[in-house]
């Protein structure tokens, strides 16, 4: 039982720091090439900072276990909503720029009326929906960069000032972009490979251990992010980014391993003689991405409430799941 868990906690660990390196390598890579700044932040860094939870959810359907990955995509967009988000809104809430909100919101809750149908409609996720949903991980990421582009000459200033300081040599470029996928890959390799074994040693469900485990290890690059941001004084943390990231795992986490390899909706468990995703996993993640977002839509600002109540949910949630 000891070399699993010693296993796992590695996973995680080259998971976190391959993700740091591909995203280093890829932003610097990129701007050699003279991309457009904007271009690098919407696309190159986020799919980096999301490639940890796309090869655990797709190695995970590959190799048979759908719980993990259907497991892994939500319990992501709960700890990002209900423990990173929470944490930065509890400390120092602030306002929030409801047009840049808006359009990440309408995403993801476009991806989640999709997981929606295939949950209570079919019971499985097919093909055809991973495909739907990738399609709308590309039409997210045009809008997004639109976005941007018509984003303040300030803000893009910055963002040049911080890409014109030290250049990155190719050959350490290339080296940080192989070693971090290389990393990522070994890392989803045995998050999945000893988290199925823990699971099992513990007569735990596997998705209970994706809802929390894989899905806080997975996630953890978001939350040092945040802590450190607190830290250095830095309470602007954008809402946008981290209802950005939940889209991430729905369309391009969820859509990748589906594509790959469809598989059905987790029974592992049962609330009230329903299955217990239906009754508590998915409304759970509706309910703290409503609950984080709506009222700063409608106020333009966060409570510190608003954290502690998410923080509450986060932990009550945690604590069903290793109950039941």
């Amino acid at each position: 039982m000891l070399i699993p868990v010693v296993l796992f906690i590695i996973g995680l660990l080259c998971l976190i720091k391959g993700g740091d390196w591909f995203v280093d390598g890829a932003s610097a890579l990129a701007r050699r090439f003279h991309l457009p700044e904007l271009l690098i932040g919407a696309t190159v860094v986020s799919i980096g900072t999301t490639l940890p939870e796309v090869m655990v959810s797709t190695m995970s359907a590959v190799s048979g276990h759908g719980e993990i990955a259907y497991g892994n995509a939500i319990g992501s967009v709960i700890c990002n909503a209900a423990l990173i988000a929470a944490i930065t809104i509890a400390v120092r809430p602030g306002k929030v720029d409801r047009k840049t909100l808006g359009m990440p919101v309408a995403f993801f809750f476009a991806a989640a009326a999709i997981y929606c149908v295939a949950a209570y409609g079919f019971g499985k996720f097919t093909r055809p929906m991973g495909l739907i949903m990738l399609a709308l991980f590309v039409a997210y990421m045009v809008a997004n960069v639109l976005q941007m582009k018509n984003a303040p000459a300030g803000a893009e200033a910055e963002a040049e000032a911080e890409a014109a300081e030290e250049e990155m040599t190719l050959t350490k470029t290339l080296v940080l972009l192989v070693a971090g996928a290389v990393l990522i890959a070994v890392g989803a390799n045995l998050l999945v490979d000893n988290g199925t074994l823990i699971a099992q040693a513990l007569g735990v469900p596997e998705s209970v251990i994706a809802l929390t485990f894989v899905a806080l290890g997975t996630s953890l690059p978001e939350l040092v992010t945040a802590i450190t941001s607190l830290v250095k004084g830095c309470s602007d943390l954008s809402l946008g980014n981290i209802v950005g990231a939940n889209v991430f795992n729905l369309v391009l986490v969820s859509g990748a391993s589906v594509t790959i390899a469809p598989f059905t909706i987790p029974q592992s468990s049962t609330l009230f003689g329903i299955n217990s995703s239906l009754v508590l996993d998915l409304p759970v993640m509706l309910a703290v991405m409503v609950l984080m977002c709506v009222p700063a839509l409608v106020r333009g600002k966060l409570s510190r409430g608003q954290g502690v109540l998410l923080l509450c949910i986060y932990a009550a949630f945690c604590a069903i799941q290793f109950t039941m």
